[in-house]
């Protein structure tokens, strides 16, 4: 009997880098998880403890009293601390919020702190997390992957948690016992996976906003405005629109469809916490060639998703359709993806290296305003239709698509293929 000697990369060649970004991507991933995993569990937090529509709706945008903090504060202080101790002491923040979260199936007053800390520790995570991977996208830590690449793994890591963390606590919310404490559990498991994985990857930044190892890399060219003027007149204005998109669709339709499917409400609710952020994460590749054509075109398909997504929402909740309705959350779900690689893949441009974690933050506390539309659609609809409420959001979002348009096709904002 004769044996195969194992193939061997021929002599010389060099060995595959260490993939350090993929280990932090897991810290991207517990932030939207963190934040996904309540929104699925709004009808269980209805029929079982009896919170009023408009008490979940606060509920889900108190999560941004705090994410706006976290994400001010903590991007500054991973510039001058460092990555490492913020991403760690952000997962012990999110792991705590969550343990919050278990106790309030009781003491539903418990509720509001932890999804205050929920914020907080997903913000910091966000700003902190994302300078991390970019940094670990390039030289020397990172010497093959393509300009943007960061960008794209930074957003793709958080789909990911957004996708699967609100279908697992749906899921375990209806067959498990203890649904609003149980629902919860595999948040903490993967928070503690992530600080294990986190924990073997370099520091990138050293105290004082220094970046540990100077990169080699060919930098992205600059736009022609300076980065403040840049990132307020192209980024500014699109950077809510990411999560309007998907909020309403989390926060908003299912609980405005699902009147003929009972028994499986949370179920519906997780499918559709699962085909928002999922669909973000399939237009990935079409992100990367419009990207490619043109700077703004990115930003211009996920503002039209975002408006068509609407216009399906609309319609789906006049005729109260839940297979519409999941159709309208596929479809933002695209809206948000197009439109959070487009602002990642500009700040990543825009920032100077000592600077980046901040400027980051920044784009995403704008992101996370979007998280109040629920709120303010809760509120609106005392005077009028849930559907009239959906239809008048289109104008904004279509006012937004003219403004990027107009401005993004001014000289000098033509990427280089």
């Amino acid at each position: 009997m004769t044996t195969t000697a194992p193939a061997r990369l021929p002599t010389g060649c060099p060995p595959l880098p260490p993939r350090h970004w993929l280990r932090t991507g897991w810290v991207m991933t517990a932030s939207g998880w963190s934040a996904n995993q309540f929104s699925a569990l709004l009808g269980a937090y209805h029929s079982g403890p009896g919170l009023t529509a408009a008490t979940t709706s606060a509920l889900f945008g108190v999560y941004v009293l705090g994410l706006i903090p976290g994400l001010l504060l903590g991007g500054p202080l991973a510039d001058r601390r460092g990555r490492r101790p913020v991403v760690f002491s952000a997962l012990a923040i999110s792991a705590l919020a969550t343990a919050l979260l278990m106790a309030g199936a009781t003491a539903t007053g418990l509720l509001w702190p932890g999804r205050f800390l929920t914020g907080i520790g997903a913000g910091a995570l966000l700003s902190a997390g994302s300078a991390w991977i970019k940094e670990l996208s390039s030289p020397p830590y990172d010497t093959v992957s393509a300009a943007g690449a960061a960008a794209r793994r930074s957003g793709l890591f958080l789909s990911a948690g957004f996708a699967t963390g609100g279908l697992a606590a749906a899921l375990t919310a209806q067959w498990a016992p203890a649904p609003l404490i149980t629902a919860y559990l595999p948040h903490l498991a993967l928070s503690a996976a992530a600080a294990l994985l986190a924990a073997r990857t370099p520091e990138t930044a050293t105290p004082g906003g220094q970046l540990a190892a100077a990169t080699t890399a060919a930098p992205v060219p600059a736009p022609a405005p300076a980065p403040g003027t840049a990132f307020r007149r192209l980024v500014a204005p699109v950077a809510p629109w990411v999560f309007v998109a998907p909020s309403i669709a989390l926060a908003t339709l299912p609980g405005l469809v699902d009147a003929g499917l009972t028994g499986w409400q949370t179920v519906y609710a997780g499918i559709v916490t699962a085909v928002t952020p999922g669909t973000g994460l399939l237009v990935a590749p079409l992100a990367r060639r419009l990207a490619a054509r043109h700077r703004i075109a990115t930003a211009v398909a996920g503002l039209a998703a975002v408006i068509l997504g609407l216009l399906l929402a609309a319609v789906a909740v006049a005729c109260v359709r839940p297979d519409a309705a999941l159709l309208a959350a596929a479809v933002l779900g695209a809206g948000y993806g197009l439109c959070v690689a487009y602002g990642l893949t500009e700040v990543a441009a825009l920032a100077p290296p000592d600077r980046l974690a901040r400027l980051t933050a920044r784009f995403w506390a704008l992101c996370y305003l979007g998280f109040c539309t629920p709120y303010a659609i809760t509120l609106l609809t005392g005077w009028f239709t849930p559907a009239t409420v959906l239809l008048a959001a289109v104008v904004p979002a279509a006012a937004t698509l003219a403004l990027i348009t107009h401005r993004g096709t001014r000289r000098g904002t033509r990427r280089p293929v």
